[in-house]
């Protein structure tokens, strides 16, 4: 039976991974998965609402799932309709994310207030608003890097209320007890409205309550149409420049030219009015009127807001990590028990993730039209997904589970730096102007990345090394010679792209800022990446280090590559410098030290590993 157990494991591991696959209908008669393929336009990209959805409860709690007062769930996009349509009730779902005592305070909140004692409610921090206020504009002028906790803590608390106070004047007005009819009694009086302002406007006698509503009603939709992002309302099918969308306060006040409300603002507020009233039927009716429209002259930006909202549910890359810790577990087992069974198991698992990985990064690429990495979420992405694909060739050349372990090492690793990277937002950004060159994304950027893939392959072999040596009895001289030669060969891999990553990166800062080479943070982290590696070479060519030294070389490699990579975003200054990462400091702080414990425990003298191993056992 044992010979049938991979297949087994690859058989469970595929119908897992086909029924995240399978869209799941929401308990409710309502169409929110419909809503949620709406297109709307935020930050210079057409997206789904269930983008927007999920990506606003990432940034508010650092998850998608959402717990109403009654204990019951509600989808990412449910949360977003009910933000959109009755704030009221969204008003007391706890999704605000607090984790820093005295931020709490400001609100007379303790811990044990919240769900989970860390997320609470927009209506339990109401009255501390004006507070919050104050203290975030104390703290705002201090720099980044200079921030206390609680005044990172306070910025951040005041960044997500007002997004969240954003997205409930998105759509419509919160303080309307219906939208809709408002809408439709300011159309009927549009016509001699409009008469009364240009008769004013002329010096001819005018109809005062007439002039007066409309000057109530423009100050109503002006105060909406300033500072929300969201942009709903797609442009007329006249208009010159079809990418200009508008948000809804904006359209409401072009009717003043128009002479009607813009249809789709009508629509947008009768599924308010439908989802208020809990009217499904009619609901699903304007979202099936609704589509077509968008359909007519947006067909091509539906599409892929229909394979993002798919994209998203799915969540590819929360099931690549979850396959990649079990195929670690089963090759960790495999040095105890059943080597060849539970290796193999471990191989086609690993393989399945990877899959899974691919499929993500390429549906991604799509969506955005560009390369795979074009930020550091897609950097991180890319980064596992390389090493990984490395550790698929090393495992089915030497058959000993060190590159399965490897793989789901790596991969668990840095798909959740991706996740946590992912919290600042759309992870599928617009690009910035410097980057803005598919060429040299698909050249420099992915060529150096690759190069910091096959580094951190290295340190992690390296690692293996050391944790085996020192905790178990399974590293026999044949075991070492296999990490050694694997170490040595990606450190020749990692060299030759790292060396020409950086050279290509030089290329292009000539051609972007007219110079080579500026001593730039960054480039100068990718050049410590090429001359490390360089070293650990030398060294081994030179015989000035032997099996250890070179696996103590390599671990450091994880520090290098890090530093580039994470590092010098957080020095806050440079070119290359994209914003001060505070809550990633501490994270680069632990890992460093850890990779500095496991290099003083590489060179302890083998005979106190011997002797190690006896007292534990």
């Amino acid at each position: 039976m044992k010979k049938f157990i991979p297949l087994i494991v690859l058989l469970f591991g595929a119908i897992w991974l086909a029924k995240t696959l399978v869209p799941r209908d929401p308990p409710t008669e309502f169409d929110v998965n419909g809503f949620g393929k709406l297109p709307i336009l935020v930050n210079g990209r057409v997206k789904p609402l269930d983008t927007v959805a999920r990506t606003a409860l990432l940034q508010f709690q650092g998850r998608q799932r959402v717990t109403t007062p009654d204990e019951s769930k509600v989808s990412p996009i449910e949360w977003l309709i009910t933000v959109f349509f009755d704030s009221t009730k969204s008003d007391t779902y706890r999704t605000f994310e607090i984790v820093h005592p005295d931020v709490l305070s400001i609100f007379d909140l303790k811990t044990q207030d919240g769900d989970k004692k860390k997320r609470f409610s927009f209506n339990q921090l109401q009255a501390g608003l004006p507070e919050l206020m104050r203290q975030s504009e104390l703290a705002q002028p201090v720099e980044a890097q200079k921030r206390t906790p609680f005044q990172r803590g306070i910025v951040q608390l005041h960044l997500k209320a007002a997004r969240y106070q954003e997205l409930k004047h998105s759509i419509v007005l919160p303080d309307s007890d219906d939208f809709l009819g408002e809408l439709l009694r300011f159309q009927d009086a549009l016509p001699a409205g409009i008469a009364a302002v240009r008769a004013k406007q002329q010096g001819l006698d005018y109809n005062e309550d007439a002039f007066q509503a409309m000057i109530v009603m423009g100050k109503r939709y002006d105060r909406m149409s300033a500072g929300t992002r969201l942009h709903p309302v797609p442009p007329p099918a006249n208009a010159e420049n079809q990418l200009e969308w508008y948000n809804t306060g904006r359209a409401l006040l072009d009717t003043f030219q128009r002479g009607g409300v813009d249809p789709t603002v009508l629509a947008y507020a009768g599924l308010a009015h439908a989802w208020r009233n809990n009217q499904p039927e009619r609901f699903n009716k304007i979202i099936s009127l609704v589509r077509p429209e968008f359909e007519k002259r947006f067909a091509a930006q539906l599409v892929k807001s229909d394979i993002e909202t798919r994209f998203n549910a799915a969540k590819p890359f929360y099931t690549s990590m979850v396959l990649y810790v079990l195929a670690f577990l089963l090759a960790v087992f495999s040095w105890l028990k059943w080597p060849d069974t539970l290796g193999r198991s471990a191989f086609w698992l690993i393989v399945l993730a990877f899959a899974a990985t691919t499929v993500g990064i390429a549906t991604r690429m799509w969506l955005e039209g560009r390369p795979p990495v074009t930020n550091l979420y897609s950097s991180a992405l890319f980064v596992g997904w390389g090493a990984v694909l490395l550790c698929v060739f090393l495992e089915a050349i030497f058959k000993n589970a060190i590159g399965s372990v490897a793989a789901g090492l790596i991969g668990f690793g840095t798909l959740l730096i991706a996740h946590h990277l992912s919290l600042s937002g759309d992870t599928l950004e617009m690009m910035r102007a410097v980057l803005d060159s598919n060429f040299w994304l698909a050249t420099h950027v992915v060529v150096i990345t690759i190069g910091y893939s096959a580094t951190y392959l290295a340190g992690f072999l390296a690692l293996i090394y050391v944790v085996r040596g020192l905790f178990t009895s399974s590293l026999d001289k044949a075991t070492a010679k296999s990490l050694s030669a694997m170490v040595y060969g990606i450190v020749c891999f990692a060299t030759l792209f790292s060396l020409i990553g950086t050279i290509l990166g030089g290329i292009w800062a000539d051609d972007s800022w007219g110079r080579f080479w500026g001593w730039d943070p960054k480039e100068n982290g990718a050049l410590i990446i090429v001359l490390w590696n360089a070293i650990i070479l030398h060294a081994r060519w030179g015989g000035h280090v032997k099996q250890r030294g070179i696996m103590c070389l390599a671990i450091f490699g994880n520090i290098v590559t890090s530093w580039s990579w994470f590092g010098t975003n957080m020095l806050g200054v440079g070119l290359h410098s994209y914003g001060f990462m505070d809550a990633a400091f501490w994270a680069l702080t632990i890992f460093v030290a850890t990779q500095l414990g496991f290099i003083a425990i590489g060179n302890i003298p083998l005979n106190k590993w011997r002797s190690f191993r006896t007292k534990q056992s």
